[in-house]
């Protein structure tokens, strides 16, 4: 199993960017993929997750300014941020769940997250 983060980077505060993160090794589409980001010392935040079906989920610190979306075909997910701020900056880690408690937990909570990627940074400042 393997997924692979891109498109971190540095940006100014009202800015978008577009992180990607591509799977292998596992049936992706049967999948709950979400994206987590964790800053140095601090928790690890669930911001946003889409199902198998394409139904999303979003925390409140995201949710109007974040998207998830995934591409079956390309066994790929995207999560693209505008509105970006200061406290939008930290290691932002995709990972994948077959979870049967991640639903019932509202599809945001990191500990029911069976594979992880490495993690890309994204920096508002």
């Amino acid at each position: 199993v393997q997924l692979v983060e891109s498109g971190g980077g540095s940006v100014q505060p009202g800015g978008s960017l577009t992180v990607s993160c591509e799977a292998s090794g596992f049936v992706f589409e049967n999948y709950i993929m979400g994206w987590v980001r964790q800053t140095p010392g601090g928790e690890r935040e669930g911001v946003a997750a889409i199902e198998s079906d394409f139904s999303t989920y979003y925390s409140d610190s995201v949710k109007g300014r974040f998207t998830i979306s995934r591409d079956n075909n390309k066994s790929t997910f995207y999560l693209q941020m505008n509105n970006l701020q200061p406290e939008d900056t930290a290691m932002y880690y995709c990972a994948a769940s077959h979870s049967p408690l991640l639903p019932m937990k509202g599809y945001l909570a990191p500990k029911e997250y069976n594979y992880w990627g490495q993690g890309t940074q994204v920096t508002v400042s």
